[in-house]
């Protein structure tokens, strides 16, 4: 069964830069784009409540998705787009729903200021529980931030991408995660700067004095181990430029910095069954929570 770009809808305005950014994602990857609308049922009292005008809930629910889907077809020509409309709770419906998507799109709330998201309870919850990749959009994300400035300094959709920037641990490197960012990056035609903190083990973080020579040495051992990561993926996507970055110090700092000249950021997330429930991670989070560009979160064993 051929999967599709989904994008989960409620009629918000990060909703809606989230199916822009879906259907844009969908003409890259020549997939049809799915809109999904989850109505939850008002409870029985306020249901037989008096409703202003001729519509009902329900009826106005349906709306969303179909006028949806409308408005991208003639937005996104050449996009095959399908509209479904359910009932029951969304972080529920989602969570099934992504199961046979390529890749789900989900709206957050930006922080404002620098930029940055605020990551919603059904986002969070269909986030630790999918073992699909999942995309967070901002609310006021459009294609122009995407793309780097035209030559007058005006932002523009027909000027090159932005890199992909992805966030790599070199101890635990999964080949899911590194995958989905060459590809996106190679489909962009744009560049891929992977980042990677690192900072000195306990034993010789603490009670030794400082050793700018052990410093230097394992920075270049790491940075090394980047490489060396990396090297079968460089022979794999030959066309995608590689800018490898080993820092010292917060992963999550280096990356969230990274992301204000990207055009996607890609982190990962160890997918866990155990009975105290799933765990998104403190690099995951903090990059949800304070990027300044869409970010893809890719589930990994």
């Amino acid at each position: 069964m051929l999967r599709t770009v989904t994008v989960g809808l409620d009629g918000s305005r990060e909703s809606r830069a989230a199916a822009e950014w879906a259907a844009r994602e969908a003409k890259l990857r020549g997939l049809p784009l799915k809109i999904v609308h989850v109505w939850e049922p008002v409870p029985e009292p306020m249901a037989e409540a008096p409703v202003p005008g001729p519509e009902t809930q329900q009826h106005w629910s349906e709306r969303i998705p179909r006028e949806a889907a409308e408005g991208i077809r003639l937005r996104h020509p050449g996009v095959e787009v399908v509209s479904e409309h359910v009932a029951g709770r969304p972080s529920e419906i989602l969570a099934e729903v992504v199961k046979a998507a390529e890749l789900l799109v989900l709206g957050s709330r930006g922080l404002g200021g620098i930029g940055g998201f605020m990551v919603g309870s059904v986002g969070l919850s269909v986030l630790a529980h999918a073992e699909r990749p999942l995309v967070l959009v901002r609310a006021l994300e459009q294609a122009a931030d995407e793309h780097r400035m035209d030559p007058s300094g005006v932002p523009s959709a027909a000027t090159p991408f932005r890199p992909v920037v992805l966030g790599l641990d070199v101890e635990h490197p999964n080949d899911a995660l590194i995958e989905f960012a060459f590809d996106a990056a190679q489909r962009r035609g744009t560049s891929l700067r992977v980042v990677h903190g690192w900072n000195p083990p306990p034993y010789y973080a603490y009670g030794t004095p400082a050793n700018p020579a052990l410093h230097e040495a394992l920075a270049l051992n790491d940075s090394q181990e980047l490489t060396k990561v990396l090297r079968p993926w460089r022979l794999k996507y030959p066309d995608v430029e590689v800018i490898e970055e080993s820092r010292y110090g917060s992963a999550a700092l280096h990356v969230v910095d990274a992301s204000r000249d990207a055009s996607l950021v890609v982190v990962g997330r160890r997918i866990r069954r155990n009975p105290l429930g799933a765990h998104i991670g403190h690099v995951t989070h903090a990059v949800l929570h304070h990027a300044a560009a869409p970010v893809a979160v890719v589930p990994h064993g």
